[in-house]
């Protein structure tokens, strides 16, 4: 038995019986309780009712590939080499990563209800409910280099906060790569970009771009993950997963040739109009150094423009952080 094909039946808003539920699967009761118990593991809380049954508390959409192939258009489909799907993945990120060692990977998508150990900057995990997150990672093969990919998650940002913003949910972006929603002052995350590179600084190279976003979230959940966060259910619950996962898809198949082309430019002023931390104080995390200083804007390859003790100075990415103050 699937343990999706439960999930399907429970989330339909109805209460199932345990002896309904082995008969559409199957199996017997037994099984269908042994299954429903790893419902809890996997964060998805499920409503018991004596004499009605079983139903998921709050319904559960699930990933559908035809439904986000089919919501493609023309172009952006061409461009889809191929969609994966999967119910729990390691990383989709590392997915992808051994895809290229395989020789593939160029315009593959790959999506998951839920990552176990997906990958932040600096090492952090990022962990997310099951169902609950849009885990999503896209490959691509670049023939300039490394050295010309500058920018890149910065324009990734950008484009991810105007489809979120296509559909009511307006993010600022906080240098290099998280996406916030700002409510009454306070800046909750609500996703980040990993861009992971092979390949050579000059020479082609293989990139896979990852983004997690939060959908919907537990509160329990919440409380767990040690900072504020956000959900784009939290400004409007209809926004369906299989939705986003297109644009996603249709968002960067069309950012990432022009890219190659024409470099962070035509994404800067963009990027510039939703920087959180613009003009304000901040903390710079440098290594085993930090110091204080104001944030000004990102300049034509991305580097953050900060003020320190009235002296300009420029940040890359890597292991730079900021915290604000």
């Amino acid at each position: 038995m699937n343990i999706r094909d439960l999930i399907c039946l429970l989330s339909d808003g109805h209460y199932h019986s345990g002896e309904q539920l082995g008969e559409q699967l199957g199996v017997s009761r037994t099984a269908v309780w042994k299954q429903l118990k790893k419902l809890e593991t996997l964060g998805i809380s499920l409503e018991a009712v004596r004499g009605k049954g079983y139903c998921i508390s709050d319904a559960l959409e699930l990933l559908d590939g035809a439904e986000i192939v089919a919501a493609l258009p023309l172009a952006a489909r061409q461009q889809l080499v191929r969609l994966f799907i999967n119910d729990t993945l390691s990383s989709t990120n590392t997915f992808l990563l051994d895809r290229f060692s395989d020789g593939a990977g160029h315009g593959e998508v790959c999506i998951a209800e839920m990552q176990t150990n997906g990958r932040g900057r600096r090492g952090r995990n990022w962990i997310g409910a099951w169902g609950r997150t849009l885990p999503f990672s896209l490959g691509w093969r670049f023939e300039s280099g490394a050295s010309r990919l500058e920018g890149l998650s910065l324009a990734i940002g950008v484009v991810v906060a105007e489809l979120l913003a296509s559909h009511g949910v307006e993010l600022q972006l906080k240098w290099p790569n998280d996406l916030l929603l700002v409510k009454s002052g306070q800046a909750y995350k609500l996703g980040g970009i990993l861009i992971e590179v092979r390949g050579d600084i000059e020479g082609p190279c293989q990139v896979v771009v990852g983004i997690g976003l939060n959908v919907s979230l537990p509160e329990q959940f919440r409380l767990s993950v040690g900072q504020p966060v956000a959900a784009v259910h939290d400004v409007d619950r209809s926004i369906s997963r299989n939705t986003l996962a297109a644009g996603l898809i249709e968002a960067l198949v069309t950012l990432l040739p022009k890219f190659e082309t024409e470099g962070f430019g035509p994404w800067r002023e963009r990027w510039n109009a939703r920087h959180y931390h613009a003009g304000q104080p901040v903390n710079v995390l440098q290594g085993r150094t930090n110091f204080e200083a104001i944030a000004e804007d990102v300049d034509e390859a991305g580097n953050l423009r900060v003020r320190e003790e009235g002296q300009l100075r420029l940040l890359s990415g890597g292991e730079v952080s900021l915290r604000g103050r």
